[in-house]
């Protein structure tokens, strides 16, 4: 059986033609800039290229995007050109080349501004459920893009799993507020409580969801570290999240403590997984409790993969005092 990833110059990209190989797996990576895993250089955008890597494809894996970092240095236009006419691409001919399974890499910032509560509200519990209000054009894009997913499935059988993934990128922070108070891999470690995942995971669910596409049809997934929170803590954490994190994990305090650490003082979204883990059977490795127990035995949190893989960036160029072009939530 032969894959196809699709962005694998890029991080998540590369990662998934690691573990391809690794395992012996027929794997073929396309993307615009060339490396050591990317056999076909071009757009999906171009439909002779995409011809020409999907001929005996079964799987497809479509990573490749403009991301929110991108917001600032790209065009409206060239976000719909990438990730939406691009997918509609791979989208078509994917269905005329017979693949078996698609999966798209889609992302939580497609919730928006549905992840922010009013001021006075109790943390934002997000599921699937929950409709997405769009930011930027990159959540407006992303949000179209799974869409096609979707009709593509409905309308031409192409079984076709869309996975939102929370933050799994090794580079610091876009907000220099959280810059400028915690170091990135204490920001990080914060994180997977409630919206980040370690790449190893997300690997794990993508090939997962490409297992089981066939008998699912068309699934929708938020893939996020498993949260310990409850429904019952969201208005606590708002108020008062590291007296929370210190009830339900004693050891925190003194392991922070050693390291110099802080937890944050309000956390505005929680992540639920839970969908993703029943229908996928998707078991996470990396959370909160694992990165503490890395703390007290004085290793690295994160996972040998993510770690080879480490930072890429998103741009050529370097930018002063900040790891891209974007503060915030970017432009409209």
């Amino acid at each position: 059986m032969t894959n196809l990833v699709t962005g694998s110059s890029g991080h998540l990209g590369e990662a998934l033609m690691r573990h391809l190989r690794a395992e012996g797996r027929l794997a073929d990576g396309l993307d615009v800039r060339p490396s050591s895993f990317t056999r076909h250089v071009g757009s999906i955008a171009d439909r002779a290229v995409l011809r020409g890597c999907l001929r005996g494809v079964e799987v497809v894996y479509h990573t490749a995007t403009l991301h929110k970092p991108h917001v600032k240095t790209h065009s409206r236009q060239q976000f719909i050109d990438t990730n939406l006419t691009g997918t509609l691409a791979l989208l078509e001919e994917s269905v005329a080349a017979g693949v078996r399974a698609f999966v798209f890499t889609s992302t939580t910032s497609a919730f928006g501004d549905a992840l922010t509560p009013a001021e006075g509200e109790p943390a934002v519990w997000i599921t699937e459920e929950v409709t997405p209000v769009p930011k930027n054009i990159y959540g407006v894009t992303k949000v179209a893009a799974e869409s096609l997913c979707e009709l593509f499935a409905r309308r031409h059988g192409l079984p076709v799993i869309v996975l939102r993934t929370s933050r799994f990128f090794p580079e610091p922070d876009d907000d220099p507020a959280v810059r400028n108070l915690y170091d990135t891999a204490n920001a990080q470690a914060n994180e997977l409580l409630n919206r980040r995942t370690d790449l190893a995971d997300i690997v794990t669910a993508h090939l997962l969801a490409a297992r089981r596409a066939p008998e699912i049809g068309f699934g929708r997934y938020i893939i996020s570290a498993t949260t310990p929170f409850t429904p019952d803590d969201l208005p606590a954490l708002r108020q008062d999240a590291a007296a929370v994190v210190r009830r339900l994990f004693p050891d925190a305090a003194a392991l922070y403590a050693a390291r110099g650490w802080r937890l944050f003082p309000s956390i505005d979204r929680v992540y639920v997984n839970q969908r993703a883990r029943n229908d996928l059977g998707w078991r996470p490795h990396h959370d909160f409790r694992r990165m503490l127990d890395s703390l007290a035995t004085g290793t690295d949190f994160r996972s040998p993969v993510a770690l080879v893989v480490g930072s890429k960036g998103y741009h050529d160029e370097a930018f002063a005092e900040r790891p891209y072009p974007l503060n915030g939530d970017g432009l409209p």
